[in-house]
């Protein structure tokens, strides 16, 4: 009998093991893992170049914004006999316009008075120099005026720095060197000079600066401006009167004009650099007589002329109309001409003269 029950037993759990789950519950499937999808990272979206930061009066880059300074506009005496000009060839822009008899002045604006050496010889001011000046907003630096000039000064009540007459003729601003310059001897009227660095001190000393609120020299630069529909220009001649005319020639190298006056190079007795200018303006308008010193007036209010940049020069036009306002220049067509980036040189001359290119 126990036989049987074991047996039974055996039997039974065989058939147990056979069965598997007798729950009925089904087995659970497993998920299947998901891997997502990667995601393309976007590309970084690159920051505007910024412009660069321009110099006003020549359109040369620069580190700082320099449109509120203001800048300084120094007369020169161009006789012969007054030669070398100093500081000359470190100016933004030069502005050449008879004086009297036919000879000629200067007018050297600076942007950086600070960096230019000894300038001179200094000569008195005229009502249209002055009037050039104003159109950049500039400290005018003279020694001496016009009868008409000193009119216009005392009746506006113009701050102007003069070497001659008044608190900066004997302050140290300006002094006399008759031997300014090695192997040279000049006569009193020659010999006054002042520098850079000095002009800078007293500006900062009587806080003159800063431009008048709201002013902007609006000229517009370029690289590689050439005038359009220009003739070749490699040799320019500009007659300012018969005793006195301005040659120009183009260098395609440097791409500057070297200036040239009386026959020689004009250089700057500082270092004997030459003068040489990215562009040149001749503006022609009616020059007049008014006493018996043979001094002129100059209309600056409009007129035509001629521009030349990069060995090409083309017909203009000009306007200015009242004192405070700036020269501007047009085209042919009337759009407003933008200038090459570098140093200009302003010929005035009369209407009577011919302006020559070769």
């Amino acid at each position: 009998m126990k036989r049987v029950i074991c047996l039974f037993s055996a039997l039974l759990l065989l058939f147990l093991s056979a069965c598997g789950d007798t729950t009925g519950e089904p087995t659970a499937t497993p998920e299947p893992t998901v891997t997502p999808e990667a995601t393309a990272t976007p590309e970084p979206t690159p920051e505007p170049t910024p412009e660069p930061i321009r110099e006003p009066l020549t359109g040369l880059p620069c580190e700082e914004d320099l449109s509120g300074a203001r800048p300084v506009a120094i007369m020169l005496n161009n006789l012969k006999a007054a030669l070398p000009q100093q500081g000359n060839s470190q100016a933004d822009i030069i502005y050449e316009v008879l004086a009297e008899g036919g000879i000629t002045r200067m007018l050297a604006v600076y942007q950086h008075p600070e960096r230019v050496g000894l300038i001179g010889s200094v000569r008195s001011a005229r009502q249209y120099y002055w009037e050039l000046a104003q159109g950049h907003d500039a400290v005018y630096i003279h020694a001496g005026a016009s009868p008409e000039f000193y009119e216009t000064k005392s009746r506006l009540g113009l701050f102007t720095v003069d070497g001659v007459n008044g608190r900066f003729s004997g302050n140290g601003t300006f002094w006399r060197d008759r031997d300014r310059i090695a192997g040279h001897h000049y006569a009193v009227e020659h010999s006054l000079l002042t520098s850079g660095e000095t002009i800078a001190a007293m500006l900062t000393k009587e806080e003159k600066t800063a431009h008048t609120e709201g002013y902007r020299y609006e000229m517009a630069f370029a690289e590689e401006v050439t005038p359009t529909g220009g003739q070749n220009a490699v040799t320019v001649t500009v007659p300012f009167s018969n005793y006195k005319s301005g040659v120009f020639r183009y260098d395609p190298a440097t791409k500057l004009y070297a200036v040239e006056e009386y026959g020689q190079p004009y250089i700057d007795g500082n270092d004997n650099t030459q003068v040489a200018v990215t562009n040149l303006l001749v503006l022609q308008t009616t020059c007049t007589v008014v006493d018996d010193k043979g001094r002129i007036t100059v209309d600056l209010s409009s007129g035509s002329g001629w521009f030349a940049c990069g060995g090409k020069m083309a017909p203009i036009t000009w306007q200015k109309g009242d004192a405070n306002q700036q020269l501007r220049y047009f085209q042919e067509d009337g759009s407003p001409l933008t200038l090459g980036v570098g140093k200009s040189y302003v010929c005035i001359i009369p209407t009577n003269r011919t302006v020559t290119a070769e």
